[in-house]
């Protein structure tokens, strides 16, 4: 009997229901759209897509701060990886635990490459806008080589490390190729910070 007191209500609840839910998920849906956008011409549009889905980004810049704040979180995971397998490694073959200290500091000077970058895009100003993409363009580059240098130091080393090493690198790798792809991307469309007042 209550339940058919409640049917006349019914297409109304379920209007306000959609709508909410439809308000709801508008700053999502604009957020996803910018995201779609982004990656499709990204080096690894799937992993774009896949790190950079539930970014809250608003802007082109957010988008790249979002990136590279990905990128750094990523090589401070394999950095912490790398070091822990270096200070394991001294019964492994010499050429190993060589390959694997040059690597613990290139992906060290990889994360301090990344921190800069983000800092960077967190303080750019008009007057100075190009000078500090530049400055970007130049660290994750750099991020980038890092990487490439530390699998390139595995090239004579086998077994089951190298794989561990060169799966962990490789994925980095791709997430900062992203990111770059996000800088240029701001930087082509000049996304300036506003003047203040």
């Amino acid at each position: 009997m209550r339940f058919t007191l409640l049917l006349p209500l019914l297409p109304f609840l379920l209007l306000l229901l959609l709508s909410h839910s439809s308000a709801a998920r508008k700053p999502t849906s604009t957020t996803s759209h910018l995201v779609r956008t982004s990656c499709q011409h990204a080096s690894y549009p799937n992993l774009c897509l896949h790190t950079l889905s539930t970014s809250p980004a608003q802007t082109p810049r957010d988008l790249a701060q979002a990136a590279v704040a990905v990128s750094l979180s990523r090589a401070r995971k394999v950095s912490a990886f790398l070091s822990q397998l270096s200070h394991t490694s001294s019964s492994k073959p010499k050429r190993q635990r060589v390959a694997l200290g040059d690597c613990v500091e290139q992906v060290s000077d990889s994360v301090d490459e990344l921190k800069r970058t983000l800092e960077e895009l967190h303080h750019l100003h008009e007057e100075t806008f190009r000078w500090q993409m530049s400055n970007a363009q130049t660290w994750v580059s750099a991020a980038l080589t890092n990487d490439d240098t530390c699998l390139d130091g595995f090239q004579e080393v086998d077994g089951e490390v190298k794989a561990d090493v060169k799966r962990k690198i490789t994925n980095a790798a791709r997430v900062t190729s992203n990111a770059l792809y996000m800088i240029n991307r701001l930087d082509e469309s000049r996304g300036r910070p506003r003047s203040k007042p």
